[in-house]
Protein backbone atom coordinates (compact mmCIF):
# COMPACT_ATOMS: atom_id res chain seq x y z
CA UNK A 1 0.00 0.00 0.00
CA UNK A 2 1.13 3.55 -0.71
CA UNK A 3 1.35 4.41 3.01
CA UNK A 4 4.29 2.01 3.26
CA UNK A 5 6.01 3.54 0.26
CA UNK A 6 8.95 5.10 2.12
CA UNK A 7 9.64 1.98 4.10
CA UNK A 8 9.24 -0.25 1.05
CA UNK A 9 11.58 1.96 -0.96
CA UNK A 10 14.25 1.70 1.72
CA UNK A 11 14.04 -2.11 1.49
CA UNK A 12 14.07 -2.20 -2.31
CA UNK A 13 16.94 0.28 -2.61
CA UNK A 14 18.92 -1.58 0.08
CA UNK A 15 18.46 -4.83 -1.86
CA UNK A 16 19.54 -3.10 -5.08
CA UNK A 17 22.63 -1.67 -3.36
CA UNK A 18 23.63 -5.13 -2.15
CA UNK A 19 23.20 -6.50 -5.64
CA UNK A 20 25.28 -3.76 -7.25
CA UNK A 21 27.96 -4.25 -4.58
CA UNK A 22 29.03 -7.47 -6.30
CA UNK A 23 30.17 -5.26 -9.17
CA UNK A 24 31.02 -1.99 -7.42
CA UNK A 25 31.85 -2.37 -3.71
CA UNK A 26 31.88 1.37 -2.69
CA UNK A 27 28.10 1.53 -3.14
CA UNK A 28 27.76 -0.32 0.17
CA UNK A 29 28.31 3.02 1.91
CA UNK A 30 24.69 3.85 1.03
CA UNK A 31 23.64 1.19 3.52
CA UNK A 32 24.77 3.56 6.29
CA UNK A 33 21.67 5.61 5.43
CA UNK A 34 19.32 2.87 4.32
CA UNK A 35 19.69 0.41 7.21
CA UNK A 36 18.79 3.00 9.91
CA UNK A 37 15.84 4.08 7.75
CA UNK A 38 14.68 0.47 7.51
CA UNK A 39 15.03 0.00 11.29
CA UNK A 40 13.05 3.18 11.94
CA UNK A 41 10.25 1.75 9.82
CA UNK A 42 10.30 -1.50 11.79
CA UNK A 43 10.17 0.43 15.08
CA UNK A 44 7.28 2.59 13.82
CA UNK A 45 5.20 -0.48 12.99
CA UNK A 46 5.77 -2.34 16.29
CA UNK A 47 5.50 0.64 18.70
CA UNK A 48 2.06 1.19 20.23
CA UNK A 49 2.17 4.82 21.41
CA UNK A 50 1.63 6.81 18.20
CA UNK A 51 -1.10 5.64 15.83
CA UNK A 52 0.10 7.78 12.92
CA UNK A 53 3.54 6.13 12.86
CA UNK A 54 2.08 2.62 12.95
CA UNK A 55 -0.03 3.39 9.90
CA UNK A 56 2.53 5.60 8.11
CA UNK A 57 6.00 4.28 9.03
CA UNK A 58 8.82 6.73 8.30
CA UNK A 59 6.61 9.22 6.42
CA UNK A 60 4.59 9.87 9.58
CA UNK A 61 7.64 11.53 11.14
CA UNK A 62 7.26 14.44 8.72
CA UNK A 63 3.91 15.21 10.34
CA UNK A 64 5.51 15.57 13.76
CA UNK A 65 8.42 17.58 12.36
CA UNK A 66 6.05 20.07 10.75
CA UNK A 67 3.88 20.21 13.86
CA UNK A 68 6.91 21.07 16.01
CA UNK A 69 7.66 24.22 13.98
CA UNK A 70 4.01 25.22 13.46
CA UNK A 71 4.12 28.08 16.04
CA UNK A 72 7.19 29.58 14.38
CA UNK A 73 5.71 29.26 10.89
CA UNK A 74 2.52 30.98 12.03
CA UNK A 75 4.34 33.77 13.86
CA UNK A 76 6.84 34.56 11.12
CA UNK A 77 4.87 33.99 7.92
CA UNK A 78 1.11 33.66 8.48
CA UNK A 79 -0.05 35.96 11.29
CA UNK A 80 -1.04 39.51 10.44
CA UNK A 81 -0.02 42.45 12.59
CA UNK A 82 -3.28 42.19 14.51
CA UNK A 83 -4.19 38.50 14.49
CA UNK A 84 -1.89 36.85 17.05
CA UNK A 85 -2.94 35.98 20.59
CA UNK A 86 -2.54 36.83 23.39
CA UNK A 87 -0.45 39.77 22.11
CA UNK A 88 -0.40 40.64 18.43
CA UNK A 89 2.67 41.72 16.50
CA UNK A 90 1.75 45.41 16.67
CA UNK A 91 1.65 45.26 20.47
CA UNK A 92 4.91 43.32 20.74
CA UNK A 93 6.71 45.64 18.36
CA UNK A 94 5.46 48.64 20.33
CA UNK A 95 7.20 47.27 23.42
CA UNK A 96 10.37 46.38 21.51
CA UNK A 97 10.53 49.84 19.91
CA UNK A 98 10.00 51.66 23.19
CA UNK A 99 12.43 49.42 25.04
CA UNK A 100 15.08 50.03 22.36
CA UNK A 101 14.19 53.73 22.06
CA UNK A 102 13.71 53.36 18.31
CA UNK A 103 10.84 54.70 16.20
CA UNK A 104 7.54 53.81 17.88
CA UNK A 105 5.23 55.77 15.59
CA UNK A 106 2.70 54.19 13.21
CA UNK A 107 2.85 54.98 9.45
CA UNK A 108 -0.02 55.40 7.01
CA UNK A 109 -2.88 55.01 9.49
CA UNK A 110 -4.51 52.47 11.77
CA UNK A 111 -4.85 48.85 10.70
CA UNK A 112 -7.68 48.30 13.15
CA UNK A 113 -11.29 48.09 12.07
CA UNK A 114 -12.78 51.04 13.94
CA UNK A 115 -16.29 49.76 13.14
CA UNK A 116 -15.66 46.37 14.73
CA UNK A 117 -17.87 45.44 17.70
CA UNK A 118 -16.00 45.99 20.95
CA UNK A 119 -13.66 48.63 19.54
CA UNK A 120 -12.70 51.15 22.24
CA UNK A 121 -11.61 54.72 21.74
CA UNK A 122 -11.02 57.86 23.81
CA UNK A 123 -12.70 61.11 22.87
CA UNK A 124 -10.25 63.98 22.61
CA UNK A 125 -10.67 67.64 23.48
CA UNK A 126 -10.27 70.74 21.33
CA UNK A 127 -8.48 72.18 24.35
CA UNK A 128 -5.75 69.66 25.22
CA UNK A 129 -3.79 70.00 28.46
CA UNK A 130 -0.20 69.56 29.54
CA UNK A 131 -0.32 67.00 32.35
CA UNK A 132 2.23 67.62 35.13
CA UNK A 133 4.84 64.92 35.81
CA UNK A 134 3.49 64.59 39.35
CA UNK A 135 0.45 62.76 37.94
CA UNK A 136 2.71 59.83 37.05
CA UNK A 137 2.89 58.89 40.75
CA UNK A 138 0.37 58.23 43.51
CA UNK A 139 0.60 57.76 47.27
CA UNK A 140 -0.45 54.32 48.50
CA UNK A 141 -1.41 53.98 52.15
CA UNK A 142 -4.75 54.41 53.90
CA UNK A 143 -5.55 56.01 57.24
CA UNK A 144 -4.16 53.02 59.17
CA UNK A 145 -0.82 52.91 57.30
CA UNK A 146 2.17 54.66 58.89
CA UNK A 147 4.65 54.21 56.01
CA UNK A 148 2.81 55.09 52.77
CA UNK A 149 4.62 54.56 49.48
CA UNK A 150 4.76 57.05 46.61
CA UNK A 151 4.32 54.63 43.72
CA UNK A 152 4.60 54.92 39.96
CA UNK A 153 1.30 54.56 38.10
CA UNK A 154 2.91 51.68 36.16
CA UNK A 155 4.83 48.81 37.77
CA UNK A 156 6.06 45.28 37.13
CA UNK A 157 3.35 42.73 37.84
CA UNK A 158 3.79 39.52 39.82
CA UNK A 159 6.33 37.08 38.35
CA UNK A 160 8.10 34.59 40.61
CA UNK A 161 11.73 33.60 40.56
CA UNK A 162 11.20 30.12 39.25
CA UNK A 163 8.59 31.10 36.71
CA UNK A 164 11.18 33.50 35.26
CA UNK A 165 14.95 33.21 35.43
CA UNK A 166 17.31 34.88 37.87
CA UNK A 167 18.66 37.08 35.06
CA UNK A 168 15.13 38.17 34.13
CA UNK A 169 14.38 38.99 37.79
CA UNK A 170 17.58 41.00 38.11
CA UNK A 171 17.14 42.82 34.80
CA UNK A 172 13.61 43.87 35.74
CA UNK A 173 14.63 44.92 39.22
CA UNK A 174 17.56 46.97 37.96
CA UNK A 175 15.24 48.54 35.41
CA UNK A 176 12.84 49.39 38.23
CA UNK A 177 15.72 50.97 40.13
CA UNK A 178 16.75 53.04 37.11
CA UNK A 179 13.17 54.18 36.46
CA UNK A 180 12.06 54.60 40.08
CA UNK A 181 9.19 52.13 39.96
CA UNK A 182 8.54 48.75 41.61
CA UNK A 183 8.68 45.02 40.94
CA UNK A 184 6.19 42.50 42.36
CA UNK A 185 7.92 39.30 43.50
CA UNK A 186 5.08 36.96 42.59
CA UNK A 187 4.08 34.25 45.02
CA UNK A 188 7.44 32.45 44.71
CA UNK A 189 8.82 34.60 47.53
CA UNK A 190 11.45 37.23 48.12
CA UNK A 191 14.68 35.88 46.63
CA UNK A 192 18.18 37.32 46.74
CA UNK A 193 17.82 38.20 43.06
CA UNK A 194 14.93 40.53 43.85
CA UNK A 195 17.17 42.37 46.30
CA UNK A 196 20.47 42.30 44.44
CA UNK A 197 19.88 45.30 42.15
CA UNK A 198 18.32 47.68 44.69
CA UNK A 199 14.91 48.27 43.06
CA UNK A 200 11.68 48.74 45.03
CA UNK A 201 9.75 45.56 45.83
CA UNK A 202 6.13 44.59 46.34
CA UNK A 203 6.33 41.30 48.23
CA UNK A 204 3.48 38.97 47.33
CA UNK A 205 2.30 36.30 49.77
CA UNK A 206 0.50 33.44 48.06
CA UNK A 207 -1.22 30.47 49.59
CA UNK A 208 2.12 28.65 49.89
CA UNK A 209 3.69 31.49 51.97
CA UNK A 210 6.97 30.90 50.16
CA UNK A 211 9.83 32.67 51.88
CA UNK A 212 7.96 32.89 55.19
CA UNK A 213 6.48 29.43 55.74
CA UNK A 214 6.78 26.87 58.49
CA UNK A 215 7.84 23.28 57.76
CA UNK A 216 4.19 22.26 57.51
CA UNK A 217 3.41 25.04 54.99
CA UNK A 218 1.71 27.58 57.25
CA UNK A 219 2.56 31.26 57.70
CA UNK A 220 5.70 32.01 59.75
CA UNK A 221 5.18 35.41 61.38
CA UNK A 222 8.73 35.74 62.72
CA UNK A 223 10.33 34.99 59.37
CA UNK A 224 7.95 37.39 57.64
CA UNK A 225 8.75 40.16 60.13
CA UNK A 226 12.46 39.70 59.59
CA UNK A 227 12.26 39.87 55.78
CA UNK A 228 9.44 42.37 55.32
CA UNK A 229 11.28 45.15 57.09
CA UNK A 230 13.99 45.15 54.43
CA UNK A 231 14.35 48.68 53.05
CA UNK A 232 13.59 47.61 49.47
CA UNK A 233 10.26 46.03 50.42
CA UNK A 234 7.72 48.83 50.00
CA UNK A 235 4.34 47.05 49.98
CA UNK A 236 2.88 43.65 50.90
CA UNK A 237 0.32 41.94 48.67
CA UNK A 238 -1.75 38.93 49.78
CA UNK A 239 -2.56 36.87 46.72
CA UNK A 240 -6.05 35.39 47.01
CA UNK A 241 -6.42 34.46 43.36
CA UNK A 242 -4.84 35.06 39.97
CA UNK A 243 -6.68 35.87 36.77
CA UNK A 244 -5.04 33.17 34.67
CA UNK A 245 -5.87 30.41 37.17
CA UNK A 246 -8.38 31.66 39.76
CA UNK A 247 -9.00 29.37 42.76
CA UNK A 248 -6.04 27.27 41.68
CA UNK A 249 -2.66 27.40 43.38
CA UNK A 250 0.42 28.55 41.50
CA UNK A 251 2.23 25.91 39.42
CA UNK A 252 6.00 25.60 39.04
CA UNK A 253 6.67 22.52 36.86
CA UNK A 254 9.24 20.07 38.21
CA UNK A 255 11.34 20.71 35.10
CA UNK A 256 11.95 24.27 36.31
CA UNK A 257 12.70 23.34 39.94
CA UNK A 258 16.31 23.87 41.01
CA UNK A 259 18.04 23.27 44.34
CA UNK A 260 18.09 27.02 44.93
CA UNK A 261 14.36 27.44 44.28
CA UNK A 262 13.64 24.39 46.43
CA UNK A 263 15.46 26.03 49.36
CA UNK A 264 13.82 29.43 48.84
CA UNK A 265 10.33 27.93 48.72
CA UNK A 266 10.90 25.12 51.20
CA UNK A 267 9.53 22.44 48.89
CA UNK A 268 11.03 19.11 47.69
CA UNK A 269 12.89 18.56 44.43
CA UNK A 270 11.54 16.39 41.62
CA UNK A 271 7.88 17.37 42.01
CA UNK A 272 5.62 20.05 40.55
CA UNK A 273 5.39 22.86 43.10
CA UNK A 274 1.64 23.48 43.37
CA UNK A 275 0.42 26.00 45.92
CA UNK A 276 -2.76 25.22 47.85
CA UNK A 277 -5.88 26.78 46.33
CA UNK A 278 -6.73 28.62 49.58
CA UNK A 279 -4.96 30.34 52.47
CA UNK A 280 -4.60 28.72 55.88
CA UNK A 281 -4.20 32.06 57.73
CA UNK A 282 -7.80 33.11 57.12
CA UNK A 283 -11.04 31.59 55.88
CA UNK A 284 -13.57 34.45 56.22
CA UNK A 285 -13.70 38.11 55.09
CA UNK A 286 -13.20 39.31 58.65
CA UNK A 287 -10.19 37.03 59.14
CA UNK A 288 -8.69 38.35 55.89
CA UNK A 289 -8.86 41.91 57.22
CA UNK A 290 -7.35 40.90 60.55
CA UNK A 291 -4.54 39.21 58.61
CA UNK A 292 -4.00 42.54 56.82
CA UNK A 293 -3.65 44.21 60.23
CA UNK A 294 -1.23 41.52 61.42
CA UNK A 295 0.99 41.89 58.36
CA UNK A 296 0.93 45.69 58.59
CA UNK A 297 2.13 45.51 62.19
CA UNK A 298 4.82 42.92 61.41
CA UNK A 299 6.24 44.87 58.45
CA UNK A 300 6.41 48.13 60.38
CA UNK A 301 3.42 49.99 58.98
CA UNK A 302 3.97 49.55 55.23
CA UNK A 303 0.98 49.38 52.86
CA UNK A 304 -0.73 45.97 52.86
CA UNK A 305 -3.43 44.87 50.46
CA UNK A 306 -4.63 41.86 48.51
CA UNK A 307 -4.94 40.66 44.94
CA UNK A 308 -7.79 38.72 43.41
CA UNK A 309 -9.67 37.94 40.23
CA UNK A 310 -13.38 38.61 40.67
CA UNK A 311 -15.49 35.46 40.72
CA UNK A 312 -18.62 35.06 42.84
CA UNK A 313 -19.60 38.66 43.48
CA UNK A 314 -21.24 38.08 46.85
CA UNK A 315 -17.87 36.92 48.22
CA UNK A 316 -16.18 40.21 47.39
CA UNK A 317 -19.17 42.08 48.76
CA UNK A 318 -18.65 40.02 51.93
CA UNK A 319 -15.21 41.65 52.19
CA UNK A 320 -16.90 45.02 51.75
CA UNK A 321 -19.29 44.22 54.59
CA UNK A 322 -16.33 43.15 56.73
CA UNK A 323 -14.65 46.50 56.03
CA UNK A 324 -17.78 48.29 57.22
CA UNK A 325 -18.13 46.04 60.27
CA UNK A 326 -14.48 46.10 61.43
CA UNK A 327 -13.40 49.52 60.23
CA UNK A 328 -10.22 47.89 58.82
CA UNK A 329 -9.10 49.22 55.45
CA UNK A 330 -6.67 47.37 53.19
CA UNK A 331 -4.33 49.94 51.69
CA UNK A 332 -4.89 48.64 48.18
CA UNK A 333 -6.73 45.99 46.20
CA UNK A 334 -5.20 44.55 43.02
CA UNK A 335 -7.77 43.38 40.48
CA UNK A 336 -6.48 40.77 38.05
CA UNK A 337 -8.40 40.05 34.87
CA UNK A 338 -9.05 36.57 33.54
CA UNK A 339 -7.00 37.57 30.47
CA UNK A 340 -3.90 37.84 32.67
CA UNK A 341 -0.82 35.76 31.98
CA UNK A 342 0.83 32.84 33.73
CA UNK A 343 3.74 30.47 33.32
CA UNK A 344 1.58 27.36 33.64
CA UNK A 345 -2.14 26.76 34.18
CA UNK A 346 -4.83 24.21 33.28
CA UNK A 347 -6.60 25.20 30.06
CA UNK A 348 -10.02 25.17 31.70
CA UNK A 349 -8.89 27.72 34.29
CA UNK A 350 -7.12 30.05 31.87
CA UNK A 351 -9.85 29.99 29.23
CA UNK A 352 -13.10 29.75 31.14
CA UNK A 353 -12.81 30.84 34.77
CA UNK A 354 -12.75 34.33 36.20
CA UNK A 355 -14.07 37.77 35.29
CA UNK A 356 -12.30 39.83 32.57
CA UNK A 357 -10.49 42.92 33.81
CA UNK A 358 -12.88 45.66 32.67
CA UNK A 359 -15.88 44.06 34.35
CA UNK A 360 -13.95 43.05 37.47
CA UNK A 361 -12.29 46.45 37.85
CA UNK A 362 -15.54 48.34 37.47
CA UNK A 363 -17.25 46.06 39.97
CA UNK A 364 -14.53 46.51 42.63
CA UNK A 365 -14.42 50.27 42.19
CA UNK A 366 -18.22 50.51 42.32
CA UNK A 367 -18.45 48.28 45.40
CA UNK A 368 -15.92 50.35 47.33
CA UNK A 369 -17.74 53.54 46.38
CA UNK A 370 -20.97 51.90 47.54
CA UNK A 371 -19.60 51.42 51.07
CA UNK A 372 -17.90 54.86 51.00
CA UNK A 373 -14.43 53.28 51.32
CA UNK A 374 -12.99 54.06 47.90
CA UNK A 375 -11.29 57.22 49.19
CA UNK A 376 -9.19 55.10 51.59
CA UNK A 377 -8.23 52.25 49.24
CA UNK A 378 -6.12 52.35 46.09
CA UNK A 379 -7.15 50.08 43.24
CA UNK A 380 -4.42 48.47 41.12
CA UNK A 381 -5.22 46.50 37.98
CA UNK A 382 -3.40 43.96 35.84
CA UNK A 383 -4.25 42.09 32.65
CA UNK A 384 -2.82 42.77 29.15
CA UNK A 385 -1.84 46.39 29.82
CA UNK A 386 0.74 47.34 27.24
CA UNK A 387 0.23 50.98 26.17
CA UNK A 388 -0.66 54.42 27.43
CA UNK A 389 -4.16 53.99 25.99
CA UNK A 390 -4.59 50.75 27.95
CA UNK A 391 -3.65 52.63 31.11
CA UNK A 392 -6.09 55.44 30.33
CA UNK A 393 -8.97 53.00 29.79
CA UNK A 394 -8.35 51.26 33.11
CA UNK A 395 -7.98 54.56 34.97
CA UNK A 396 -11.29 55.70 33.47
CA UNK A 397 -12.95 52.56 34.80
CA UNK A 398 -11.64 53.18 38.31
CA UNK A 399 -8.01 52.08 38.64
CA UNK A 400 -5.33 54.19 40.34
CA UNK A 401 -2.34 52.18 39.11
CA UNK A 402 -1.53 49.52 36.52
CA UNK A 403 0.80 46.50 36.56
CA UNK A 404 2.26 44.68 33.56
CA UNK A 405 4.02 41.32 33.45
CA UNK A 406 4.19 40.14 29.85
CA UNK A 407 4.97 43.65 28.60
CA UNK A 408 8.00 43.69 30.88
CA UNK A 409 8.93 40.22 29.62
CA UNK A 410 8.91 41.56 26.06
CA UNK A 411 11.18 44.37 27.21
CA UNK A 412 13.81 41.85 28.36
CA UNK A 413 13.59 39.82 25.16
CA UNK A 414 10.53 37.52 25.30
CA UNK A 415 9.26 36.63 21.80
CA UNK A 416 5.98 34.97 22.87
CA UNK A 417 7.19 31.46 22.01
CA UNK A 418 4.80 30.17 24.71
CA UNK A 419 7.19 27.60 26.15
CA UNK A 420 7.08 29.03 29.69
CA UNK A 421 5.87 25.72 31.16
CA UNK A 422 8.49 23.54 29.42
CA UNK A 423 11.74 25.13 30.62
CA UNK A 424 12.78 25.60 26.97
CA UNK A 425 12.29 29.37 26.63
CA UNK A 426 14.47 30.39 23.66
CA UNK A 427 15.31 33.81 25.13
CA UNK A 428 16.34 32.89 28.69
CA UNK A 429 13.37 34.71 30.25
CA UNK A 430 11.04 31.94 31.47
CA UNK A 431 13.47 29.10 32.15
CA UNK A 432 15.83 27.72 34.77
CA UNK A 433 18.14 26.10 32.22
CA UNK A 434 21.59 27.70 32.79
CA UNK A 435 22.47 27.13 29.14
CA UNK A 436 19.56 29.38 28.19
CA UNK A 437 19.65 31.89 31.04
CA UNK A 438 23.09 33.15 30.03
CA UNK A 439 21.61 34.57 26.81
CA UNK A 440 19.77 37.25 28.80
CA UNK A 441 22.30 40.01 29.41
CA UNK A 442 21.31 42.02 32.48
CA UNK A 443 23.38 45.08 31.56
CA UNK A 444 21.69 45.26 28.17
CA UNK A 445 18.12 44.47 29.22
CA UNK A 446 17.74 46.52 32.43
CA UNK A 447 17.78 49.91 30.63
CA UNK A 448 15.19 48.54 28.19
CA UNK A 449 12.81 47.82 31.08
CA UNK A 450 13.25 51.41 32.24
CA UNK A 451 12.77 52.72 28.70
CA UNK A 452 9.54 50.78 28.19
CA UNK A 453 8.17 51.97 31.54
CA UNK A 454 9.07 55.61 30.92
CA UNK A 455 7.72 55.68 27.37
CA UNK A 456 4.46 54.01 28.42
CA UNK A 457 3.88 56.42 31.29
CA UNK A 458 4.69 59.37 29.01
CA UNK A 459 2.23 58.13 26.40
CA UNK A 460 -0.39 57.76 29.15
CA UNK A 461 0.10 61.37 30.22
CA UNK A 462 -0.06 62.47 26.57
CA UNK A 463 -3.36 60.60 26.09
CA UNK A 464 -4.66 62.12 29.32
CA UNK A 465 -3.83 65.62 28.09
CA UNK A 466 -5.43 64.93 24.71
CA UNK A 467 -8.66 64.11 26.54
CA UNK A 468 -8.60 67.62 27.98
CA UNK A 469 -7.81 66.69 31.58
CA UNK A 470 -4.66 67.43 33.54
CA UNK A 471 -5.34 65.11 36.50
CA UNK A 472 -5.96 61.37 36.56
CA UNK A 473 -8.83 61.95 38.99
CA UNK A 474 -10.66 63.93 36.29
CA UNK A 475 -10.59 61.02 33.83
CA UNK A 476 -14.06 59.46 33.94
CA UNK A 477 -15.93 56.60 32.23
CA UNK A 478 -17.52 59.21 29.97
CA UNK A 479 -14.21 59.75 28.20
CA UNK A 480 -13.99 56.19 26.80
CA UNK A 481 -16.37 54.83 24.17
CA UNK A 482 -17.07 51.27 23.01
CA UNK A 483 -18.72 50.24 19.76
CA UNK A 484 -21.76 48.04 20.44
CA UNK A 485 -23.18 47.95 16.94
CA UNK A 486 -22.64 49.24 13.41
CA UNK A 487 -24.33 52.52 14.28
CA UNK A 488 -24.26 52.28 18.08
CA UNK A 489 -21.52 53.32 20.50
CA UNK A 490 -21.73 54.23 24.17
CA UNK A 491 -19.30 55.58 26.70
CA UNK A 492 -18.46 53.45 29.73
CA UNK A 493 -20.73 55.48 31.97
CA UNK A 494 -23.69 54.36 29.84
CA UNK A 495 -22.54 50.73 29.71
CA UNK A 496 -21.86 50.39 33.45
CA UNK A 497 -23.95 51.80 36.27
CA UNK A 498 -21.96 53.74 38.85
CA UNK A 499 -22.98 54.23 42.47
CA UNK A 500 -22.81 57.28 44.67
CA UNK A 501 -20.70 57.16 47.87
CA UNK A 502 -22.41 55.05 50.53
CA UNK A 503 -25.25 53.88 48.28
CA UNK A 504 -24.92 50.23 49.35
CA UNK A 505 -25.31 51.34 52.97
CA UNK A 506 -27.99 53.99 52.56
CA UNK A 507 -29.87 52.82 49.47
CA UNK A 508 -31.35 52.52 47.05
CA UNK A 509 -29.29 49.43 46.21
CA UNK A 510 -28.90 49.00 42.44
CA UNK A 511 -30.79 46.06 40.99
CA UNK A 512 -27.63 44.33 39.71
CA UNK A 513 -26.15 44.42 43.25
CA UNK A 514 -29.28 43.60 45.27
CA UNK A 515 -29.12 39.78 45.30
CA UNK A 516 -25.36 39.55 45.83
CA UNK A 517 -25.43 42.18 48.58
CA UNK A 518 -28.15 40.22 50.34
CA UNK A 519 -26.11 37.00 50.11
CA UNK A 520 -22.84 38.64 51.19
CA UNK A 521 -21.58 38.02 54.71
CA UNK A 522 -18.60 39.30 56.70
CA UNK A 523 -18.52 35.96 58.55
CA UNK A 524 -18.02 33.62 55.60
CA UNK A 525 -17.15 33.53 51.91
Amino acid sequence: MWRYVFWSCSIIIAAAVIGIAFVWTPILYFLILLVPLFLVGVYDIVQRRLNVLRIYPISGHFRYMLESIRPQIRQYYIESNLSAKPFNREQRELVYDRADQTIDTLPFGTQRDVRELGFDWLNHSMSPKVVPESESRILVGGPQCTKPYLASRFNISAMSFGAISKNAVRAMNRGAKLGNFAQNTGEGGLSRYHLKEGGDIFWQLGTGYFGCRTHDGNFDADLFKQKSQHEQVKMIEIKISQGAKPSHGGILPAAKMTEEISKIRGVPMGEDCISPPAHTSFSTPEELLHFVVQLRELCGGKPVGFKLCIGIKSEFLGICKAIVKTGIYPDFITVDGSEGGTGAAPLEFSDYLGTPLNEGLQFVHNSLVGIDARKHIRVICSGKIISGFDMACKMALGADMCNAARGMMFAVGCIQSRRCNKNTCPTGVATQDPNRIYALNINDKAPKVRNFHDATVKSFLDVLGAAGVDKVADLTPKHVYRRLGIADAKHYDEIYNYMTPGQLLNGPIPEEFAEDWELASAEHF
